[in-house]
């Protein structure tokens, strides 16, 4: 498969960044695409509601449902699936990229933010998944995709920022116990992550500003990465930590400096990616001019 027309993707988060790039990358392709976010309103710090991304995924060439939807009200997300499924005739994919981030350790870090970063990343991802697998059982192609790091389990990712990193790795927890139980089933469960950091708004105001922007990929390369694990067979493709180039790069793709905000500028190393992850064929880590 290499097309996902008339697929039905649901994704949390998507009135923006990674989650909204996948959706425009799947509605290329003719899919119908239920954008599950809360941002119905204009936010004065973060682009896009789940309003402005249904007219691009439309624009794009897809079919749009907009839902309002905190991923943390297990009443909210049942009743948006629902939605989804009646709307479309059905679910064929899931995307947990709904998630927020704290950076700091446990004297910096409030428990009201420790408890937000675990009800929306750890929590929030696997009752979409729990509450999505009816749906998906009746798919033929179904895929779950979290974007979560790979369970590389080294003092390092967690000493600087404990809270954050137990709430991503939750998730991946997740990845690991849901291939596992969903695989009878045919339905895929995957984590996808990003070598290096990508240009998204969270980056921008949260992390490093304009100038970790420009070291930055754009947010196109995780989108082509998850546009090749939704077309491969869910029997085949389960229970992965995928890095978004080296997926890419064996699905052939040998150019990756398009992706790149700036080339002038070194690409900068995203969180939790393992030493020992291979560099593919063609990617430049480093300036090009």
């Amino acid at each position: 498969m290499s097309s996902l027309a008339g697929k039905t993707l649901f994704i949390t988060g998507a009135s923006r960044g990674i989650g909204l790039a996948i959706a425009l990358r799947a509605a290329r392709d003719g899919a119908n695409v239920a954008i599950a976010a809360k941002t119905a309103e204009p936010h004065p710090k973060l682009p896009g509601t789940i309003y402005s991304a249904a007219r691009e995924i439309e624009d794009a060439g897809g079919r749009a449902l907009p839902l309002t939807v905190d991923v943390r009200d297990e009443d909210q997300v049942a009743q948006a699936l629902a939605q989804t499924a009646a709307h479309f005739g059905g679910v064929d994919i899931v995307v947990n990229n709904a998630s927020a981030i704290a950076l700091g350790g446990s004297q910096q870090i409030d428990m009201k933010r420790f408890d937000l970063m675990h009800q929306i990343n750890a929590r929030g991802s696997y009752m979409t998944a729990k509450l999505a697998f009816p749906y998906l059982a009746m798919a033929e192609n179904p895929h779950v995709l979290m974007l979560a790091p790979p369970l590389d389990m080294k003092e390092k990712w967690f000493a600087a920022h404990t809270a954050y990193s137990m709430a991503k790795f939750g998730m991946s927890l997740a990845v690991l116990g849901l291939a596992g139980e969903f695989r009878p089933a045919g339905v895929a469960v995957n984590a996808l992550w990003p070598r290096t950091t990508i240009a998204t708004a969270a980056v921008n105001n949260l992390l490093g500003g304009e100038k970790l922007m420009r070291a930055s990929r754009k947010p196109d390369i995780m989108a082509d990465a998850a546009h090749a694990i939704f077309c491969s067979p869910s029997r085949e493709l389960t229970g992965q930590f995928l890095i978004d180039d080296v997926i890419l790069a064996a699905r052939g793709v040998t150019e990756f400096d398009a992706y790149r905000v700036d080339p002038t500028s070194p690409l900068a190393p995203d969180f939790f990616v393992p030493d020992d992850t291979p560099v593919p064929q063609g990617v430049s880590l480093k300036p090009l001019v």
